[in-house]
C-alpha cells in the first residue's frame, strides 16, 4: 500500500505538510479539526500538492524536505507538475458565518 505526502494550504496562506497511508481519511480528520494541532488554528482550505511513495520511510524523508522549504519554495511546489490531479482536492469547511459550505 502506498504512502502519500501532502501539502495543505490554510486560510491565512500558510502551508501544512504531512504524510499518510490513507490520504482521504487523513484529510477528513483535518477538516473535522482532529488531525493536527496546527490545522485547528490555521483552518485548512485545500490540498495543493500530493506525492506517492512505496514506503513509509521514503514518505517521511520527503515530508521532512518539504517542511524545510521556504514559503516561496512551497508556492512553487504548489504550482509544479508533480501534484496529482486526482488528489488535489478542495476541503469543505463549516463556517457559522458562511451561508453555505465554503469551497475554495
Amino acid at each position: 500500500m502506498p504512502y502519500y505526502v501532502y501539502v495543505i494550504q490554510c486560510d491565512d496562506g500558510s502551508f501544512y505538510t504531512g504524510y499518510s497511508k490513507n490520504l482521504d481519511k487523513r484529510v477528513k480528520l483535518h477538516t473535522n479539526g482532529k488531525g493536527a494541532r496546527y490545522l485547528k488554528i490555521h483552518k485548512p482550505l485545500r490540498v495543493v500538492h500530493v506525492e506517492e511513495f512505496d514506503s513509509r520511510a521514503e514518505a517521511m524523508r520527503r515530508e521532512r524536505k518539504i517542511k524545510l522549504l521556504s514559503h516561496v519554495q512551497k508556492l512553487k511546489l504548489k504550482k509544479s507538475r508533480l501534484r496529482s490531479r486526482r488528489h488535489t482536492t478542495q476541503i469543505r469547511t463549516n463556517k457559522k458565518k458562511a451561508k453555505k459550505n465554503t469551497v475554495v
